[in-house]
């Protein structure tokens, strides 16, 4: 296992360095140039050059890449000597617009977005498994034609619909919430908590519909297998069968899944359910960056939710091991 370990972390490293790559160039490759965007609109050509040398811009693109490769182990210094940023490692490079290392904000806007994140995950992937289960060994009743509508209504609805639909049902109509936003767990724990449950309720509405159809789909593939019938012959337990022979056998598809998710949330892809609920995360922090062309910013928001997709793909790796036993013995 810890062999299996060390080549999927080494694995992972190599995928980061090609994004790495790949996204620098693309960064380099964009018709805009960065000096000009972060000197503004009233540039004088001697500015624009004192720009571009203080953002290392008038070298090589090889050594700006090296520059920038090596500053996410030691950090970098922008500036010159009048002025002068300090980029502590892993280093992302500065803002146009704040002049504050992009890993600074990253990481003031990250707490949001791993609240958000895992909130809906945990909910979704607990409701969603449950309902394709019971749908599953309730096939053709009621309770499978209702498991199957909600997720039919659930992949129809969009986003922002179902965002707008609560807010103003729960907030400006019943008035049962206070409007949403983000409060930090440690400042108001009741606050952050109010404040989080229409955006995982979107979440868990969207998501739910693909987890319930998926473990349906899987748990009817694994209850037609012999060693299902085997069990159910030697008298086993209904639950047992089901959860222990039957989950257990078709879980593997939904954590792929899942990892896949969650990587995707936490880093920012919730940027729709952000913007409807005015949550300052990664995603919305993304979306102004685009708008003010804030390169540095693009590129770090970029970096860091590949990361979190690679590292979710490790989890789910390793838990393939835990959960299937033909992967340990591979």
């Amino acid at each position: 296992m810890f062999r299996y370990l060390i080549r999927r972390l080494l694995a992972a490293a190599l995928i980061m360095l090609v994004i790495t790559t790949i996204t620098f160039f693309i960064f380099f490759a964009l018709p805009s140039d960065p000096a000009l965007l972060a000197c503004g609109k009233t540039c004088s050509p001697s500015r624009l050059a004192e720009i571009k040398h203080s953002l290392g811009l008038d070298q090589s693109y090889l050594t700006q890449y090296w520059e920038f490769f090596k500053g996410l182990f030691v950090g970098r210094d922008f500036g010159d000597q009048s002025v002068r940023i300090h980029c502590g490692a892993p280093c992302l490079g500065v803002s146009f617009q704040t002049d504050t290392p992009v890993l600074t904000t990253l990481l003031s806007d990250f707490p949001a977005d791993l609240s958000l994140g895992l909130g809906a995950a945990v909910a979704f992937l607990v409701l969603g498994v449950g309902l394709g289960t019971v749908a599953a060994v309730r096939r053709g009743r009621a309770a499978d034609k209702a498991a199957v509508g909600l997720a039919l209504f659930g992949v129809s609805v969009q986003i922002y619909f179902i965002g707008l639909l609560l807010l103003y049902l729960f907030v400006d109509k019943f008035q049962i919430l206070p409007t949403s936003g983000y409060t930090s767990i440690t400042e108001d724990p009741a606050g952050w908590f109010q404040g989080l449950i229409l955006p995982w309720t979107t979440l868990v509405i969207v998501y739910l519909a693909m987890y319930t159809r998926l473990t349906r789909s899987s748990m009817l593939e694994v209850f037609a297998e012999d060693y299902m019938r085997t069990a159910r012959a030697k008298g086993l337990p209904a639950s047992k069968v089901v959860l222990k022979h039957g989950l257990r056998a078709a879980i593997t598809p939904i954590i792929t899944i899942f990892g896949m998710d969650v990587g995707s949330l936490i880093g920012g892809s919730a940027v729709i359910t952000e913007s409807v609920f005015g949550i300052n995360g990664i995603g919305k922090l993304a979306v102004d960056s685009v708008q003010n062309s804030d390169l540095p910013v693009i590129l770090g928001t970029t970096l860091f939710a590949a990361t979190f997709v690679v590292l979710a793909n490790v989890v789910v790796d390793l838990v393939y091991g835990l959960v299937d036993p033909r992967v340990r013995l591979a």
